[in-house]
């Protein structure tokens, strides 16, 4: 029976497809920590209080990265070169999906809509990861070998989910609140595209190290279209909603530190 608990216990006990998860994981989250360090350094004067937590957020995202690593060390296996159509961060900035790279490699101040065009998209992306790591701590969060960072990496995921649902009602009182819908829209709209194009990138060369039947391969490929089919209909509306989160100022106090993996 195909199930996505079946199919990631497929990818741990194969150390060559396990080695491919772990290093789009720490690529994806290496590239977030990038993308919000270099936000932090340039947020526009009105917004200096942001700083610290989007410097939070990316210093989080570096240790994810740092983490995934530390689970390939435990195996002894060495990170792979991440297949591009594979790159999740790299095909919603092509979307023009968040800031764009050329204006982060710069040194000019960002503006009030630069920041509320970063949140509203990290609103989004931020509950796709929050989704997939409950789904994972669901199914996995005792494994022996990868429980305790999917636990802590599920943990910070909810903490950037409810400090972009903070910030952003913040921002909607202070009059931003129709260019926070219509970025919440247009985000949501082009992540569920990129998502499914992703997740069949990554079944198609997951199918080919696992030797999948094609059968196999096939199920897997419409339920990913079905999927996207749901959210294209109604499902993204989940990732546009606002609400005042229960644990308020969720990057406001100190992060934790990565545990030992190796």
């Amino acid at each position: 029976m195909l199930s996505a608990r079946s199919l990631f216990q497929e990818i741990l006990n194969n150390d060559e497809a396990y080695r491919l998860f772990c290093s789009i994981a720490a690529s994806g989250e290496a590239q977030g920590g990038w993308e919000n360090g270099r936000i932090a350094a340039l947020v526009p004067e009105e917004q200096r209080a942001l700083a610290p937590k989007i410097a939070r957020h990316g210093a989080d995202e570096d240790k994810h990265g740092r983490i995934f690593h530390a689970l390939l060390r435990k195996r002894g296996l060495e990170p792979v070169p991440v297949p591009g159509g594979t790159d999740y961060t790299m095909l919603l900035e092509r979307r023009g999906i968040g800031l764009p790279h050329t204006l982060l490699h710069g040194e000019k101040p960002l503006t009030e809509q630069d920041v509320v065009t970063y949140l509203a998209h990290s609103r989004v992306t931020e509950q796709r990861a929050a989704d997939q790591m409950e789904m994972l701590t669901t199914h996995f969060g005792d494994h022996p070998e990868v429980g305790r960072a999917i636990r802590m990496i599920a943990h910070d995921e909810v903490n950037h989910l409810s400090y972009c649902h903070e910030e952003l009602l913040r921002l909607a009182r202070e009059g931003h609140g129709r260019t926070i819908r219509a970025v919440l829209r247009k985000s949501a709209r082009a992540e569920i595209r990129v998502y499914r194009d992703v997740s069949l990138a990554v079944m198609e060369h997951m199918g080919t190290i696992l030797r999948w039947p094609r059968p196999k391969a096939l199920a897997l490929s419409l339920g990913i279209r079905a999927l996207y089919a749901y959210e294209r209909l109604a499902g993204w509306r989940r990732m546009v909603t606002l609400r005042m989160p229960e644990h308020r100022d969720a990057l406001g106090g100190t992060p934790v530190s990565e545990p030992e993996f190796a």
